[in-house]
């Protein structure tokens, strides 16, 4: 994809214009223009030459935004993104409205100040009605040269066919000024005729528009400065980010320290980094201690604590301690750089969504002015004085905007894009934060999205009679040689817990089984139930406390001693902190939650109830899981979130691919979302905000539609209680695209993880024929899938003292207590998260089936009634 800066652009219908010229070119496939940011991102193989020939052909300039695409450092596409985003028509503005102000309040001074609240004069000019209009006219000139660029661009695009904002301005300001000067010309001959004076006044006062034909621009002008800053606002995200990125480096070269400029940086160089520098590229600590502000990055305030040996990001902080790195990704590869990426992308691209306000702003300005013409036409027709005829036509021009429409999606997009790399979410386009918006149903990998993706020792249970530290001696001692994942897990519960590695001899691995060796002379042997059970004896109750921990999704590992039964080891993938409560939010949102994995049916059952899932798809292929989501799909705005090489055909095929960032490259260029923190939580977010974002533009569209609809046929004199004049649709006209602007600027304040106002609903639920359905054709797919049995909430019975199963967080709580106390009768509810229960208070004996019902209705799940 090219990039190009467009200048002269002013409004929708500009942006338009520039479009539909480059994509007549036969070799462009795709061209979209960003209001927001000025810029052009053109797909196909036309050359530069053609696409720049095509702006200016359609009356606008155009210039490459990087001057060397092919060979272009960091620093210098840096430099180019911050040119880009440099605000140069805000302090432009600013001159032409002060002089504009200084012009016009000299005018408003004779037209309403001395004509309507009688100010004094000049001697000369009083009761001199031509002379009075000279002046009138001579500064109504003025603040049209100062504002020059409205009539320059307006009347050049008129004369290229593709009228824009300006030519509204244009054709307003201009036809006031010229039927004034007609005016102004009649009563110099009305004098020379020897006309009655009355007759000159009556005309100077009644058909003399100088004020308008001035305070149009003007007007337009303070409009046009206040969106200028409100857009630069909604770009502070990424100009920060375009700040924070490191310039200069530390490098050891030849031993001793080098000052470089960050794109003489390589792979593999050794740089140093004092306390309260940035560090300039991503790498590995090879010495030293400290703590790092990775908030660029996450969004986390708290500095995380480095080692040696710990991984480090560009354009993070080092607050504490004297560090040297390993770079391991320098320049547009480090994370830093594709974060800025994916936020300017974002920007630059264009969501579904837009489409509707293109389409209107396309014919926009040319609808208008037949509008204007049809009024002008008809009020003539209509036996009204041409004046008045003028009048209405002129503010049919003036007060019609398309700006707003222009605005209304791309400033919703950045803020929304720029809050979520704030919080370390990255939306990779803008119809990737439109369909977060519209997520429905939300399928998330098991290992590593939902748990932490490797084994953990759970549980530790010695024989009787054999302590804790002499078993566990043992058993890591057996499992310190081997390379299994299992093993890994029992020799980690050995560095936590300080224990020595003894060392043993003729040690074996038996697969499937488990292992074997020789310490002190004794043989030790530990691995499945079935393998020790054939060695040794094992009681009743272990085999059953075994079955138990299998049950429960979790490894049980035997280990013995000759002929002596040592103890067991359970290791489990636990599922991460904040999975359950970020299934929970989901689930309050509406969203579907279904969990699809490889895993055999009952680790997989274990791990969705204990994360609170709706549904298990267990046992799926990974080409199965591509056909599992293409499935759900059907039946609603799927997102599939994942995090391995083995999910990345699921996220390319799904609505929204939601990429954990600890995850795989493959995973990660395929998701559309990239969660930089690996937390389930932050996917809620992403839904979250990609709703607000969604809910700010319908709000935006809604006003920049209603203003047009409801204000051109008040301008035009349909209503007449409500008369409006040019000036006032000069005013009405320059607050509409502000007001837009300040609405998505109310997306900075919004609070991504805040689940308070959530909607808290009752969701969609696939039915278990569906899920037969979808398990129909994975299988014929080749995989060996199965529902796991996974009992949705909402089975419930209660009186006073309800156990209920499956609130996961306060918003759960929150839910059950709402759904509750709606019913006639009950006072009062207290609902208990941690002791599972909800106390409720009568004032009258309400029906348990009422009560069941209401429960039923927020999908939880009764256990018992007291």
């Amino acid at each position: 994809m090219k990039q190009y800066i467009i200048t002269g652009m002013t409004c929708a219908s500009c942006q338009s214009h520039v479009e539909k010229a480059v994509r007549s070119l036969k070799n462009v496939e795709s061209a979209s223009v960003s209001l927001l940011t000025n810029t052009l991102s053109v797909e196909g193989s036309a050359c530069d030459e053609e696409v720049i020939a095509a702006v200016e052909a359609a009356g606008y300039g155009a210039s490459l935004k990087y001057a060397n695409q092919n060979k272009l450092s960091e620093s210098e596409r840096l430099k180019a993104d911050e040119k880009a985003l440099e605000d140069k028509n805000t302090p432009i503005l600013k001159r032409r409205m002060i002089l504009s102000i200084v012009f016009l309040v000299l005018l408003m001074y004779i037209t309403m100040g001395h004509n309507m609240l009688g100010l004094p004069l000049p001697l000369f000019m009083n009761g001199n009605y031509i002379g009075t209009g000279i002046i009138e006219m001579l500064l109504a000139m003025a603040v049209i040269i100062v504002n020059k660029a409205f009539f320059v661009s307006g009347f050049k695009s008129l004369s290229k066919g593709s009228p824009n904002m300006d030519t509204l301005v244009a054709l307003g300001s201009g036809v006031s000024f010229i039927w004034s000067l007609y005016i102004l010309l009649k009563m110099t001959v009305m004098m020379r005729d020897g006309a009655e004076m009355i007759a000159v006044m009556h005309l100077y006062h009644n058909q003399l528009y100088f004020e308008s034909a001035a305070m149009i621009p003007a007007l337009i002008t303070v409009g046009k400065l206040l969106e200028s800053i409100s857009k630069g606002k909604t770009t502070d995200a990424l100009k920060n980010l375009l700040k924070m990125a490191p310039k200069k480096a530390v490098a050891e070269r030849n031993g001793k320290p080098v000052l470089l400029d960050i794109d003489e940086v390589v792979t593999g160089d050794i740089l140093q980094i004092k306390p309260g520098e940035s560090i300039p590229a991503d790498g590995i600590v090879i010495e030293g201690m400290t703590a790092v502000d990775e908030s660029a990055l996450t969004g986390e305030s708290i500095p995380v604590d480095k080692k040696q040996g710990d991984s480090v990001s560009a354009a993070t902080i080092n607050r504490s301690g004297f560090i040297r790195i390993q770079t391991v990704r320098v320049g547009e590869d480090t994370s830093f750089s594709q974060i800025i990426q994916m936020v300017s992308n974002a920007a630059s691209t264009k969501a579904p969504i837009a489409r509707i306000a293109d389409k209107v702003s396309a014919v926009f300005v040319p609808a208008v002015i037949v509008i204007a013409l049809i009024v002008l036409a008809g009020w003539i027709l209509a036996g009204s004085d041409i004046s008045i005829a003028i009048e209405h036509a002129v503010t049919v021009l003036v007060i019609s905007c398309p700006c707003a429409l222009g605005l209304a999606t791309p400033v919703a997009i950045m803020a929304g894009s720029g809050k979520g790399a704030q919080n370390g979410i990255l939306y990779k386009t803008a119809a990737s934060l439109e369909m977060a918006g519209k997520v429905q149903i939300a399928v998330v990998d098991k290992t590593g999205t939902i748990t932490e993706g490797k084994p953990t020792a759970v549980n530790v249970i010695p024989a009787v009679n054999v302590e804790e530290s002499v078993f566990l001696e043992k058993a890591c001692a057996l499992e310190s040689k081997s390379e299994h994942p299992l093993a890994a897990a029992v020799t980690a519960l050995a560095k936590e817990k300080n224990i020595s590695i003894l060392s043993t001899d003729n040690f074996k691995a038996l697969p499937g089984n488990g292992l074997q060796s020789e310490l002190n002379g004794k043989k030790v042997f530990g691995g499945s139930v079935k393998y020790v059970s054939s060695m040794i004896s094992i009681n009743k109750d272990i085999l059953n406390k075994a079955s138990e921990f299998a049950e429960e999704g979790r490894t049980p590992i035997l280990f013995g001693e000759d002929d002596k039964y040592l103890g067991m080891i359970a290791v489990a993938d636990v599922i991460k902190d904040d999975s359950a409560e970020a299934i929970c939010e989901m689930r309050n949102m509406g969203i579907e939650v279904v969990m699809l994995t490889g895993d055999n049916e009952r680790t997989a059952a274990a791990i969705g109830r204990q994360a609170g899932v709706d549904r298990v798809i267990a046992g799926v292929l990974p080409e199965g899981k591509e056909a599992v989501i293409r499935d759900m799909m059907k039946r609603g705005t799927t997102a599939m979130i994942g995090d391995g090489i083995n999910d990345a055909p699921a996220l390319k095929r799904s609505d929204l691919g939601i990429a954990i960032g600890a995850g795989s490259d493959a995973a990660i260029d395929s998701g559309d979302v990239v969660l930089m923190n690996s937390r389930l939580s932050d996917a809620a977010g992403a839904v979250r905000l990609g709703r607000a974002v969604l809910r700010n533009i319908y709000e935006n569209l809604f006003w920049a539609f209603a203003y047009n609809i409801v204000l051109i046929p008040i301008a035009a004199g349909f209503y007449p209680r409500l008369q409006i004049n040019p000036m006032w649709g000069a005013a009405a006209m320059s607050l509409s695209s502000f007001t837009v602007c300040m609405n998505a600027l109310r997306l900075n304040i919004f609070k991504i993880d805040d689940s308070s106002h959530d909607r808290i609903m009752k969701h969609r639920k696939l039915h278990d024929a569906e899920t037969v359905k979808t398990v129909m054709a994975v299988n014929a797919a080749g995989g060996n899938t199965t529902v796991c049995p996974i009992k949705n909430r909402g089975e419930n019975m209660i009186k006073k003292t309800v156990k209920i199963e499956g609130m996961m967080c306060e918003h759960c709580a929150a839910a059950v207590k709402n759904a509750l106390e709606e019913l006639d009768g009950i006072e009062s509810a207290e609902v208990s998260v941690k002791d599972g229960s909800a106390v409720i208070e009568m004032s009258k004996n309400v029906d348990s089936e009422k009560i069941k019902k209401a429960i039923e209705d927020r999908d939880y799940k009764f256990i018992s009634i007291e």
